[in-house]
């Protein structure tokens, strides 16, 4: 059974940071390519960023510099630092393979208001 567990969110101000984890299970994770994605209220699900299993990294724009994705095979985590978060970050992040499987875990709310 693919499941998939976010923590690290919370309430941040503007500017702050946030480190977020993801622990994933019933998947063969080094062969996986990963990503964290997001859905503000109202909108639809986005990608934030994606990590291959040999370290390839992309970020969406509004990530690149701010955004930090990293993996650990050994352990089957995934991590978002997330840095000088805004306003607009404020949404519920999710990880899942890439492209996703259908087994979305609860997510981790994030929500950077001052």
């Amino acid at each position: 059974q693919v499941q998939f567990v976010e923590s690290g969110g919370g309430l941040v101000q503007p500017g702050g940071s946030l480190r977020l984890s993801c622990s994933a299970s019933g998947i063969t994770f080094s062969l996986r390519t990963l990503g964290w994605y997001r859905q503000a209220p109202g909108k639809y699900r986005e990608v934030v960023a994606t990590i291959s299993r040999t370290g390839d990294i992309k970020y969406e724009d509004f990530a690149t510099g701010r955004f930090t994705i990293s993996r650990d095979d050994a352990t089957n985590m995934v991590y978002l630092q997330m840095s000088g978060l805004k306003p607009e970050d404020t949404a519920v992040y999710y990880c899942n393979q890439n492209p996703p499987v259908m087994s979305w875990g609860q997510g981790a709310q994030v929500i950077v208001s001052s």
